[in-house]
């Protein structure tokens, strides 16, 4: 009988990246996957431990998924994978003494054989290549494509580097057989990621550009979209500015996570930077591509943040010319050199100063989305609303952080150009041109 493998993935698009990936390996190998944990003879959980409350929540969806009749009994086989068993190794074996087996990051390639054990599944013949681009459910119009993996900066509040080790490029080969694979299969909207994609062939051998990937995949898939998420300041060149701007099936789209304004705490942090220079880039940007949407996040409450360094961030969010801005309380995470700084700040007001930035971001960046009615927009229908309600995203929303364009006609997958009439907050309406 064909043995079942259900999936909970937690935290980030990268981590949706690498379950896309081990489900694609588990269905080369023969088995299924299911929607339903009940009744899946395995349970993978795929952890986010980034911050404190991202573990938690992953605690809490492996205890869930132990306390399954099935898993319970001993039926089914649970399996902890990702940032979790990577970040605490072999700690984790007393504590979770439910879970089958543990994968960390760097070992997920080995899930096949992972499941074969816990479920005692013979294996007669060596698997073939699994095929590029990993698993995506039938009818997905957009599509998550990493890069490369890890990171060098070692940002003092930041665990990625010991849970994903130094920063490696993935190749241009790799990329655009990944690339091809969704395409083939429908997909109109390449997503690129990574924990530092501006840094994307530099540590090749003939170092490379994030600016050439783009010219390269943008003129070998010329109907396809393609965003960039997640570039660190230094990352944005004019020569990246330039390639995004002379492709037009390239989202005039810009994610940079300054973290914060002021030049004292980003040095704690060992970033570069201040508040004169995250404007001069914004403003860079924006004479190069005035069209074009600006998001960042920023952390709240770390450790020194006076009262003053935080009027200064706030400052700062109401006078850059931001679209979208993301906002996290500090988390002290062990391990990281931030967690033993003088100053820390009591977690209420972490809480507080955290959701006063929110709504002064929400105060600030609305006008600027509703600046955009009376627009034309292309925008890729992605789905409809439990009412019926149809909506896409244009080149300025990018999946999951942002919002979305309702509109009153167009196919799954196709791109449909909209005049934008309406706006609420982050979401926008509009009418179908044809």
């Amino acid at each position: 009988m064909e043995k079942s493998v259900a999936f909970i993935t937690m935290g980030c698009a990268k981590n949706e990246v690498d379950t896309s990936h081990m489900q694609a390996r588990l269905l080369e190998a023969g088995y299924a996957l299911s929607d339903d944990v009940e009744r899946a003879d395995a349970i993978v959980v795929n952890t986010c431990s980034f911050i404190q409350s991202a573990t938690e929540e992953s605690i809490e969806a492996i205890l869930d998924a132990a306390g399954i009749d099935s898993v319970a009994r001993g039926d089914a086989k649970l399996i902890v994978a990702g940032c979790m068993p990577a970040r605490y190794g072999s700690e984790l074996d007393s504590e979770l003494p439910e879970v089958s087996a543990f994968v960390t990051c760097a070992d997920e390639s080995s899930i096949v054989s992972v499941i074969d054990s816990a479920l005692d599944v013979e294996r007669i013949t060596m698997l073939t290549a699994v095929e590029a681009g990993g698993y995506l459910p039938e009818g997905s119009v957009s599509a998550y494509v990493k890069i490369s993996d890890g990171c060098d900066r070692f940002c003092a509040y930041c665990t990625i580097p010991y849970i994903r080790g130094r920063y490696h490029s993935f190749t241009l080969e790799d990329i655009e057989d990944e690339v091809r694979a969704h395409v083939s299969k429908g997909v109109r909207e390449i997503v690129l990621i990574a924990q530092d994609t501006g840094r994307w062939g530099r540590d090749f051998e003939e170092a490379s550009s994030l600016a050439s990937l783009v010219d390269e995949l943008a003129g070998d898939f010329p109907d396809t979209w393609f965003r960039i998420m997640y570039i660190q300041p230094e990352g944005v060149t004019d020569d990246l500015i330039d390639a995004i701007a002379r492709n037009e099936n390239v989202c005039s789209y810009f994610d940079i996570p300054f973290q914060h304004s002021n030049a004292k705490l980003l040095r704690s942090m060992n970033r570069s930077g201040d508040a004169e220079s995250h404007l001069a880039l914004l403003e860079r940007i924006r004479e190069m591509i005035p069209d074009a949407a600006l998001r960042t996040t920023l952390i709240a409450g770390y450790p020194g943040e006076t009262d003053e360094a935080f009027e200064e961030l706030c400052d700062f969010v109401e006078e850059a010319p931001l679209d979208y801005v993301g906002v996290f309380a500090y988390s002290r995470e062990e391990g990281t050199r931030a967690y033993d700084l003088e100053g820390q700040i009591d977690e209420d007001e972490k809480l507080s100063r955290a959701q006063t930035l929110r709504d002064l971001a929400d105060t600030v960046c609305a006008p600027r989305i509703a600046s955009r009615i009376g627009s034309i927009a292309d925008v890729l229908v992605c789905g409809i609303e439990e009412d019926g309600q149809l909506f896409g995203r244009t080149m300025w929303q990018a999946p999951d952080v942002d919002g979305v364009t309702y509109l009153d006609k167009g196919a799954m997958g196709e791109v449909v150009k909209v005049e934008i009439e309406d706006a609420l907050l982050y979401e926008m309406e509009g009418t179908a041109l044809s």
